[in-house]
């Protein structure tokens, strides 16, 4: 009798302790976007690392409508990390800048790390005769759709050449991918494309039709970046599209970001293992090379657009990397 006591107090305190562990344990789910895009498959690498690592947290990625969606449902608590443009993330915290956050701003948005560019492309028919942003005026150009992201860069790009989207003769909507047919066939003048180096659509377009790069010159990104500072500066080789020269350009990024209902354990458990522990996983493993090309440690930092979260801050300085005082969070 007593043997069978002893058996049953050993099964209990075994099932006990196994649903203590459960219950230690962090859930993450992290936004991606379209599983077509780079989000998606960058997220379920990282889940996937995470979930190998024999740490206290499981992972998961989900497809989602992207950055925008992604911002919201953390701060509500819907997801616990997202992906997002490192400008979205700006105007999600600060409540401005796109319809969406407009006089709503997501207080408990934290940054987690940059993790690699996407250039807003300029590009132009070369019998468009545009040099720069200022030569756009009194033509046809494409600028986003109406309250996206995009029109937003426009806008904040056309300021620094003190000008406006009411100054071209049309500023034309719609998907970025039709824009490039209408590029091609020259319907349009010119658009603003954000994109990764190298895409697709760029590169069958200047194979059949004279199309060129339009930089902005490196003072006016310096401009920029000190109002808005997820803006940053990217030199686009010759050799990325067939015809179409090198330029200087302006450059978001994409990000990582959580919640500050996040513990910082979890968050330094989840750096630490992706980006430290686990790091040649992350680089070789993920169907993303832009992660192999782009991202450092020295440069997780650039571009962050809103502050750090606690777990970030001791990853960060845990690896000897400077954060500054913009980026500390208030809780």
């Amino acid at each position: 009798m007593f043997t069978r006591i002893l058996k049953t107090l050993a099964v209990a305190t075994l099932v006990l302790g196994v649903a203590q562990a459960a219950s230690a344990r962090t859930f993450i789910t992290i936004g991606s976007g379209s599983t077509t895009g780079l989000y998606y498959p960058t997220a379920v690498g990282m889940a996937k690392i995470v979930n190998e690592a024999g740490i206290d947290i499981r992972a998961n990625a989900r497809s989602t409508g992207g950055s925008v969606f992604n911002d919201r449902a953390v701060g509500a608590g819907q997801l616990q990390m997202g992906i997002s443009q490192n400008n979205v993330a700006y105007y999600a915290y600060n409540g401005k800048g796109v319809e969406a956050f407009d006089g709503k701003p997501v207080e408990n948005l934290r940054g987690v790390a940059v993790l690699y560019p996407e250039t807003i492309q300029v590009l132009a028919r070369k019998d468009a005769n545009i040099k720069t942003l200022a030569d756009m005026k009194g033509k046809r150009v494409y600028v986003g759709d109406i309250g996206s992201g995009t029109e937003q860069d426009v806008k904040n790009l056309f300021g620094a050449f003190d000008m406006s989207i009411d100054d071209l003769k049309a500023p034309v909507r719609g998907s970025a991918g039709s824009a490039v047919g209408l590029l091609r066939d020259g319907q349009i003048d010119a658009m603003f494309y954000t994109v990764g180096l190298g895409a697709s659509a760029i590169t069958e377009a200047a194979q059949t039709a004279p199309i060129e790069l339009v930089s902005i010159a490196p003072e006016k990104i310096e401009e920029l970046n000190a109002k808005y500072p997820f803006y940053t500066r990217i030199d686009i080789p010759d050799d990325t599209y067939p015809n179409m020269g090198a330029a200087t350009a302006v450059t978001l990024k994409a990000m990582l970001v959580t919640s500050s209902n996040v513990s910082e354990d979890a968050i330094y458990q989840f750096m630490n293992t992706v980006f430290h522990d686990k790091k040649d996983a992350f680089y070789n493993d993920i169907a993303n090379p832009n992660l192999k090309k782009y991202f450092t440690l020295d440069t997780a930092l650039e571009g962050m657009s809103i502050p750090l979260h606690k777990g970030a801050v001791k990853f960060f300085t845990e690896q000897n990397i400077d954060v500054k005082e913009s980026l500390m969070p208030a809780s």
